[in-house]
């Protein structure tokens, strides 16, 4: 089965191939098709995973993937949530959005600096497909006081892992290496649920009308 994945994010691609490389599936890039990327106005991750798969089946006329993701932070009630790449402005970088993230943070406690990265994963077998596949997964952690590490990317080098340790103290997610990320991640958790829930929709018969 062919399959597109809505993302120009090589990266991306790469660690979706992996994971679903057992199904058989041959991924394609949005990047592969389009330079454009469609326009994010859902409220909710979910709403906007759901928005990027629909835009990528109707221009591939292919299945699609798409994920929306990002990081809620308590303190700040939820934010910046749904705006997690564009924290800082439209055209902010990763390096914008950990500065305004950590100078929102300066004056918070420790113990009030709990954290989280959610995942929502999208499948959609058309574009107008009415009972889309959704996956959706978190990965618990705190705010740091800076930034440490220099893998990941986004709010990586600040977020820090429940339970995780480098070098006797707890570690953020940029100092992880890749595969024990992904293990982790709320990506990688909601990929091996997406997976599953694909695998049955392989394993069913096709019955027409019903």
């Amino acid at each position: 089965m062919r399959v597109v994945l809505a993302t120009h994010n090589a990266g991306k691609v790469s660690e979706f191939a992996a994971l679903l490389a057992p199904l058989r599936i041959d991924l394609v890039s949005l990047r592969d098709i389009t330079a454009q990327a469609p326009e994010e106005t859902g409220l909710s991750f979910v709403e906007n995973a759901i928005l990027k798969a629909r835009y990528a089946a109707g221009l591939a006329g292919l299945p699609a993937i798409a994920d929306d993701s990002g990081l809620e932070v308590d303190a700040l009630r939820g934010a910046p949530g749904i705006y997690s790449a564009r924290y800082a402005g439209a055209a902010a970088d990763d390096a914008a959005n950990l500065q305004k993230l950590l100078a929102e943070m300066a004056h918070v406690p420790d113990a009030q600096r709990t954290a989280r990265f959610r995942c929502a994963l999208a499948f959609m077998r058309w574009e107008l497909d009415p009972a889309p596949l959704i996956a959706q997964a978190s990965w618990e952690g705190r705010i740091a006081r800076g930034a440490r590490g220099s893998s990941g990317f986004g709010y990586d080098p600040v977020f820090v892992i429940e339970g995780g340790e480098v070098a006797g103290r707890a570690s953020t997610a940029a100092e992880l290496p890749l595969a024990a990320k992904n293990s982790q991640s709320h990506r990688g958790q909601a990929l091996r649920q997406l997976v599953t829930q694909l695998a049955a929709l392989q394993g069913q018969p096709h019955r027409d009308g019903h």
